[in-house]
């Protein structure tokens, strides 16, 4: 087959409608072979003799959309100085918009050394073929009839995100055809965005979609990289979620989701892992940059470049620093925003990647891009505020445009709840942690809220197990956080005890009113809505089983959970004062007799410096006021809600709490109470300074009704 010469960019396989530019990034290589596979397995190699700013290029005429293809890449072969060519190990293309399927490694070696020579084995190159093991790229045509899809634009103030997974929430889901189920189109049904409707959500987060390499240690003990934080291609949707095909229909499955969600004004963050691949450290796998070019794609040891430096805990560390690797970061973003359509992202380990050389730097090449690219400037920025590096721990520390996941909210959360942490600490966080994120300018919405997520225990297992119960996982239960902060109320893990189960599902519903009634931005884990439980298993990144996928079919206590979960949301977004876009300062405007929001002790007087300096203080009543929301509407008028009185009692006793003065409100109606769940809005009432009386360890909330 005869090639042309091609352009270097765009990176990556690009249809014309007559042919196929082929452009790979490579600057330490000395030749570079692209590879097209046929039905059978048969390969013909073409000779990539185009170089420009180190992009191989060549241009097939009547090749096109469905093509197969790969790279083997020559160069030389020293571990010790940080090079790893070996063309007889076939590479994925770093830029491929459609991979196959998975890695099969029973078919032949894809170490790129001789196995079974111990720490050393990598010294010595292995020079066995293993095109059978890996999945061959494809050539995709990039029309889609988007129908006039715009992006919904929920502003962040007004967000509720909801956390899942593309298989798990669809595999067993009734409602969803056999077919369909754990796929893109299973999560673009009816029966799926009715559910997200229903609830009340306005976003949700996806557990990684980029393609997908389980880790062999995984495959040979039964399991997989369920959770998906191994990508192996950064332009490319996992092939294994697809209903409709995996020679590219998977793009057009996937872009007809995001289609499907839009249309139901739900937006579309995805989980996106830029820090680490999935061939693992200098013993792991040669599946694609490891091949291509690990000196540039990787960050190596200074003094030792034959290892990986590691701020992931998963063997290597991308390497941002590079501008050929952070041009593949930015390309994909906008690839996802321009080609699919997607709303945001939520950075996996993002201080991994604001480290320029090895500490975390706020101001590194990776944020300005972002900062000053049109696109991606633009839509919602979520980091995973830390990595397992030394300095990671980053929470507060990202800048304007960023959101970050709110490690210390969910400690607090969890903390108080469980009677181990006093008022002032919660009021803090549920008031948008402004120690956090308002001296540099951010607003409330900078803190995405959460109590759980999919790393930990999910809701019902947060108070049902003490301990984890990762034995499924076979790792003889050593993996998974033992920092759970979890309280099991008395019995570990399932019970028939009636006093049990009532306080456990009481405090399930103390979470979830505490996370959706905050200022900033609550996430809620898919599931929690209605109790599902992993059986304490609080490390589930391995099981694509009944563990992690959710179960539809729902008791009693689960379907109550649902409809108070509902009711919650419902209640958040009808109500302004809970979702406020500036932070609340204690006073009111000019001329206003009331402040913003108001701090009393169970007497109904406001609380003093020496109440909230109280250890033991677990018991608090915060007015918020729906006179003072600086905020106006689209049009420029005064935002006024109704206001609201919530009483919050960690107590393990009933607390009878004092309404305050005339001033806030002469009457008080009914609004919402975990310990009473089934009373309707409005069928109580309380004149001001009444005794109402607040269950123990439960949430009050009140209406002013004057």
């Amino acid at each position: 087959m005869s090639a042309w010469p091609g352009k270097p960019f765009p990176l990556g396989a690009t249809w014309d409608g007559n042919g196929t530019n082929f452009s790979l990034f490579s600057e330490h290589a000395e030749r570079v072979e692209l590879c097209l596979f046929d039905e059978s397995g048969g390969e013909q190699r073409v000779e990539v003799t185009e170089r420009t700013a180190f992009n191989w290029h060549a241009y097939l005429p009547g090749v096109g959309p469905g093509t197969r293809y790969a790279y083997r890449v020559h160069g030389p072969y020293a571990p010790e100085q940080g090079q790893r060519f070996n063309p007889a190990k076939l590479l994925i293309d770093p830029y491929a918009k459609a991979i196959e399927g998975p890695v099969d490694y029973a078919r032949a070696n894809t170490l790129p050394y001789v196995p079974g020579g111990g720490d050393d084995a990598d010294l010595c190159i292995d020079e066995t073929d293993d095109a059978a093991a890996i999945p061959k790229c494809v050539v995709v045509d990039p029309g889609f009839d988007w129908e006039g899809d715009r992006l919904p634009q929920t502003p962040w103030h007004e967000t509720v995100i909801y956390e899942t997974h593309v298989k798990g929430f669809t595999k067993l889901h009734p409602g969803v055809r056999d077919d369909l189920r754990g796929t893109y189109a299973g999560l673009a049904s009816e029966a799926a965005i009715e559910h997200f409707t229903s609830l009340g959500v306005s976003a949700v987060e996806l557990l990684p979609v980029h393609h997908i390499a389980d880790e062999s240690f995984l495959l040979e003990r039964g399991l997989s990289n369920y959770w998906g934080y191994s990508s192996i291609g950064f332009l490319a949707p996992h092939a294994l979620y697809a209903a409709t095909g995996t020679r590219g229909e998977q793009v057009l499955e996937f872009k007809g989701m995001v289609k499907a969600l839009h249309a139901a004004g739900i937006e579309v963050i995805l989980d996106v892992v830029y820090n680490h691949t999935a061939e693992g450290n200098h013993l792991g796998p040669m599946l694609s940059f490891k091949g291509v070019d690990n000196a540039s794609y990787y960050r190596l040891m200074p003094d030792e470049p034959r290892y990986y430096m590691d701020f992931t805990g998963t063997g290597n560390s991308l390497n941002p620093v590079h501008p050929s690797v952070l041009r593949l970061i930015m390309d994909s973003l906008r690839y996802f925003v321009i080609e699919c359509h997607v709303d945001g992202f939520r950075f996996d380990l993002a201080s991994a990647l604001a480290r320029e050389f090895y500490e975390v730097d706020r101001l590194s090449a990776f944020f300005d891009t972002i900062h000053q690219d049109p696109v991606l400037s633009q839509v919602k920025l979520i980091a995973e505020p830390w990595d397992v590096g030394p300095g990671g721990y980053q929470v507060g520390n990202f800048p304007v445009l960023w959101t970050e996941w709110n490690g210390e909210y969910r400690d607090t959360l969890r903390d108080f709840w469980r009677g181990q942490e006093n008022v002032a600490d919660l009021v803090t966080r549920f008031t948008g942690s402004a120690d956090l994120y308002e001296s540099d300018g951010r607003r409330p919405f900078a803190s995405i809220n959460f109590v759980t997520a999919h790393d930990g225990f999910t809701l019902a297992d947060l108070v049902s197990y003490n301990e984890k119960h990762n034995e499924a996982n076979l790792e003889d239960n050593k993996d998974g956080t033992d920092d759970n902060r979890s309280w099991n109320h008395g019995v570990e893990g399932p019970t028939d005890d009636p006093e049990v189960v009532t306080l456990r599902r009481r405090q399930q519903r103390n979470f979830l009113t505490s996370l959706l009634l905050s200022q900033g931005v609550p996430m809620l884990l898919g599931g929690d809505e209605f109790s599902r439980s992993q059986g304490g298993n609080n490390n589930a990144w391995c099981q694509d089983n009944g563990i992690s996928w959710f179960d539809w079919s729902w008791d009693d206590s689960q379907r109550e959970l649902f409809e108070f979960t509902k009711r919650l949301i419902a209640l958040r977004r009808a109500h302004p004062v809970f979702r406020r876009p500036a932070f609340l300062e204690g006073r009111g405007s000019p001329g206003s007799d009331l402040p913003d929001v108001w701090w009393m002790r169970p007497d109904g007087r406001r609380m003093t410096q020496r109440d909230w300096a109280r250890g033991d203080a677990r018991a608090i009543g915060v007015f918020l006021n729906g006179d003072e929301i600086p905020m106006t509407t689209s049009t420029g008028e005064r935002v006024v809600d109704e206001s609201f009185l919530l009483l919050f009692n960690a107590h393990y006793e009933q607390i009878e709490f004092k309404l305050p003065t005339k001033r806030f409100g002469a009457r008080w109606q009914f609004a919402l109470s975990t310990a009473d769940p089934d009373v309707a809005d409005g069928s109580r009432s309380y004149v001001a300074r009444a005794g109402v009386p607040v269950e123990s360890r439960s949430v009050l909330v009140l209406r002013r009704g004057w």
